[in-house]
């Protein structure tokens, strides 16, 4: 339609997404401090708005609760929880460390689905097998073909327990297309190759994925209470191995 464009396109085994931006964009608020304290002076600004699209012929796809607005065609519904090995205390409390939902929606037939308009950034990509497994961040899984696995990562790294990420991430395995939110378009979004014998340190504020198969501890900077404090630095990833790590470096800007 006239009023959204397609901006990326992403189409694995009967299930093609869509992402739309809508043409006009939409104004939003924003608050800047004046120097006073407790007065903010109020700006309106031009934000983008961003819709998912999801095509499916006799196929399936998972999406997060909530995210629907319509659909037409032949489809069914169910909901299904992520964690069906465990049980519901387990689930609940992955559930609770990730923020994602211990369910989704899964949408199976033939027909299409649009999800909400969102004011984030879509990322869409597609995955070839098991040797593709991402980490996500916490609230970044949108939606995915139902041939790939959500499940959830916990570490084992005792800092990793005091993370404001906290201990487990939700994970992606399979083959199929995906789709996670972003708070910064895929053009701000920088891609980091993690080579065998070196060490790429993140702070999890600007992480948005990365390579399941690496070596990942999650704790302070440096060692010792006293030196993390000084160091200005909340908890990091350590990461090691052979991968690659996205990260948002423009996602905290005001």
């Amino acid at each position: 339609m006239a009023f959204r464009q397609v901006v990326q396109e992403e189409t694995y085994g009967g299930v093609t997404m869509r992402i739309h931006r809508f043409v006009e964009k939409k104004m939003v608020a924003r608050g800047i401090p004046t120097g006073v304290e407790g007065q903010l002076h109020y700006i309106a600004e031009p934000t983008d708005v961003h819709q998912l699209e999801i095509v499916l012929n006799n196929a399936s796809a998972l999406i997060e609760p909530g995210a629907l607005q319509y659909s037409y065609g032949n489809l069914s519904a169910e909901i299904v929880r992520h964690e069906a090995q465990k049980g519901f205390f387990a689930r609940a409390a992955a559930s609770a460390a990730t923020g994602e939902s211990a369910h989704a929606t899964r949408y199976s037939g033939s027909g299409t689905i649009w999800c909400e308009p969102v004011r984030k950034h879509f990322i869409l990509a597609t995955m070839d097998g098991p040797q593709d497994a991402l980490l996500l961040d916490d609230r970044a899984f949108y939606a995915c073909s139902a041939d790939i696995a959500l499940t959830t990562h916990m570490h084992k790294s005792i800092s990793g327990m005091f993370s404001g990420n906290g201990l487990a991430q939700p994970k992606i395995t399979g083959a199929g297309v995906f789709a996670v939110e972003s708070p910064v378009p895929v053009t701000e979004i920088d891609e980091i190759a993690v080579l065998p014998g070196q060490e790429v340190v993140v702070d999890g504020d600007f992480m948005l994925m990365y390579s399941a198969n690496l070596d990942v501890s999650i704790g302070p900077l440096v060692a010792g209470l006293r030196n993390a404090m000084r160091s200005g630095e909340g908890f990091v990833y350590k990461l090691r191995g052979q991968g690659a790590v996205w990260v948002t470096p423009s996602s905290r800007i005001a």
